[in-house]
């Protein structure tokens, strides 16, 4: 499960390393956050396309998802490996959920987003989360791994605990800062609050800085641009038993991309 993938040099990162890591059994299914695919801010459906052609296998997209509308909307009501949060408001278009057959493992994948310090009024990820895994269940999948993209840290915390033995894996998007809190509870649920971004690092959260420090500085909005240099692959490994659907291991993965 990797990331958020920030612009251009994330979307490299991606195509470099997921294609080593499935060529060599590494891995064999990718979950990417891919909200910020998008020059830092989105995700179009060009750039869909090209990280599944690069070996991801569902995308989530985080409360970014329609920052570009027009060149998404009609996509995802049409894609149903790309997601946005389950929790949206009623009415937004795709879905928050879907279900992939890999290796004769369906496997579901559900999205949502936390309520603490968000910009939107999301509703609760936790009964959000009751009734899409009844949905993932009722279709057959084995094996459960969800993103949580939230600010709090223990938001996400505490979601894992609350689907603690329902779901192989929780895991956390949207603050770019790879935490390192990974573990595998009792029950089979593994957990890392937040993957880290994908992109590049000499930056701020993939940004140029310069800008990013004057709006500070000035509280004047600076239009921000996506930074290139030092970039890194940033995501999280996790074996999971397809037979009872719970994780045994879950490993950090954060790798530089050499020129």
């Amino acid at each position: 499960m990797i990331g958020d993938t920030y612009g251009e040099p994330g979307r490299k990162a991606v195509e470099i390393f997921v294609g080593r890591m499935k060529k060599s059994g590494e891995a064999d299914f990718v979950v990417c956050n891919a909200e910020n695919s998008a020059e830092g801010s989105g995700i179009t459906e060009g750039i869909a396309r090209e990280l599944f052609q690069n070996g991801c296998d569902v995308l989530t997209c985080g409360d970014h998802v329609f920052d570009r509308k027009r060149e998404i909307e009609n996509y995802i009501q049409k894609e149903p490996r790309v997601l946005r949060p389950a929790n949206f408001p009623k009415g937004a278009p795709g879905a928050g959920s879907c279900v992939v057959e890999s290796r004769g493992t369906k496997i579901g994948v559900l999205h949502v987003a936390g309520q603490a310090f968000m910009r939107y009024h999301f509703a609760s990820p936790f009964h959000t989360a009751d009734e899409e895994i009844e949905k993932l269940k009722k279709a057959g999948a084995s094996v459960i791994l969800v993103d949580m993209h939230a600010e709090a840290t223990s938001e996400k915390s505490a979601i894992s605990w609350y689907l603690d033995g329902r779901v192989a894996a929780v895991v956390g998007t949207h603050t770019h800062v790879q935490t390192a809190d990974e573990r595998v509870s009792e029950k089979g649920t593994a957990c890392i609050t937040d993957l880290g971004m994908t992109g590049p690092y000499d930056s701020v959260i993939g940004a140029e800085k310069g800008p990013i420090i004057q709006r500070f500085l000035t509280q004047i909005h600076a239009k921000k641009e996506v930074a290139q240099n030092d970039v890194r692959f940033s995501g999280a490994l996790i074996t999971v038993d397809e037979r009872t659907g719970r994780a045994t291991a879950i490993e950090r993965v954060h790798k530089k991309l050499t020129p």
